[in-house]
């Protein structure tokens, strides 16, 4: 578990290009869902908006799981619901994603719709 961490260091714009890559490798992402809802938390860049972390592996979202997400689960979103639903949801409630922060907390903060952009565009380099 240890090893996967480390690939999530302070290099921010690395992590967001492995999200990209994971997510389309393994159709998949993940979040942390509490008896609440997701877990969301402030915005480190505009303190009026929240954030909802997302992981493109289950150990870098599990690592999370503690202190005020002790209770949260690791789950798992598939990336066409993601692309489809979550992502335009998202950017109709004003929320931003947090893409693959690191054991620190630390990382990207992207609005939805750029994010949308950026797998559609990786996928289409893909093809």
């Amino acid at each position: 578990m240890t090893d996967t961490l480390e690939m999530l260091g302070e290099d921010f714009d690395e992590n967001y290009d492995i999200f990209i890559e994971d997510a389309l490798e393994t159709g998949c992402v993940w979040g942390l869902e509490g008896s609440d809802g997701w877990a969301l938390c402030s915005s480190l860049q505009n303190e009026e908006l929240e954030v909802m972390p997302m992981w493109s592996q289950p150990e870098y979202a599990k690592w999370h799981c503690k202190e005020e997400w002790k209770d949260y689960k690791v789950v798992p979103i598939s990336l066409e619901e993601l692309l489809d639903e979550w992502l335009p949801g998202m950017h109709e409630d004003v929320l931003l994603v947090g893409v693959n922060w690191n054991t620190e907390m630390e990382g990207e903060e992207v609005e939805p719709l750029d994010l949308l952009e950026d797998v559609d565009k990786a996928a289409a380099d893909i093809a």
